[in-house]
């Protein structure tokens, strides 16, 4: 198969007419700063960009647990995590999560919100938190992943198609084989037999799902060549985690 095939290692030639990209099997550019904002195309979709309302006054914890946030972290970040992190020991769970990104993104479902911790979390802390560096990655990539979805919902509908999803997840460096978009999509397929639409919430969650699958895969596909031999325990091991995050 040429380059100009379906393996997510050896991703077609770059569209003259599309920004360049940085596809999974090759090194990627230093993420560009994210600028906070609180409006929003879709205002009914992603959140009103208020305070979640019930936190009451804020204080400033006593100690310094907050100090591993990245430098330059915009201060709603930070704040956002302080709000829900009311024992204030710098670390927030899987409930706490909601509530934070739900003040400029939107309630993501539970499964979503494994993921998120499952990809983000520090591996040498507990499985079900997260600390102010993953926190604020997690804002991070979800405001990247949040323009793209936006450029390709372009009926302005807070939903894309199974095509947009193929563009959507193409623009962010992962070539798909269309086999496993159509495996993708039946995961939100309603029953209703009307074309499958992603909302917000689960463009995250299939795009981290292809996201985290991808880059596990790379590690073992150390000469991108879009295959990698795996032993069984690997295997299961690779797969088994998004199941068990679902």
């Amino acid at each position: 198969m040429s380059a100009s095939g379906n393996k997510p290692s050896a991703p077609p030639a770059p569209d003259p007419d599309e920004p360049r990209v940085a596809y999974p099997y090759r090194p990627s550019p230093p993420d560009a700063p994210i600028a906070y904002t609180h409006t929003h195309t879709h205002s009914g979709s992603f959140g009103s960009g208020s305070p979640p309302q019930g936190y009451g006054y804020y204080q400033s914890p006593p100690t310094n647990a907050y100090s591993s946030f990245p430098p330059g972290t915009h201060p709603d970040v930070i704040r956002s995590f302080q709000m829900v992190d009311r024992n204030q020991n710098g670390y927030i769970e899987e409930k706490e999560l909601q509530e934070a990104l739900a003040w400029n993104y939107q309630r993501f479902s539970p499964s979503t919100l494994r993921l998120l911790i499952f990809l983000f979390r520090n591996p040498r802390e507990s499985s079900s938190i997260i600390g102010p560096k993953e926190f604020a990655d997690i804002w991070s990539c979800l405001g990247q992943w949040r323009a793209i979805f936006e450029r390709f919902d372009r009926d302005r509908s807070g939903k894309i198609d199974a095509m947009e999803l193929r563009d959507a997840l193409y623009s962010l460096g992962y070539a798909v084989p269309p086999s496993v978009l159509q495996v993708l999509i039946s995961r939100y397929d309603d029953g209703s037999r009307r074309p499958v639409e992603l909302s917000f919430d689960s463009f995250i969650e299939g795009g981290m799902i292809v996201k985290g699958l991808t880059e596990k895969f790379k590690e073992k596909d150390t000469r991108y060549t879009g295959s990698a031999t795996l032993t069984y325990e690997t295997f299961m091991s690779m797969i088994l985690p998004f199941l068990v995050a679902d």
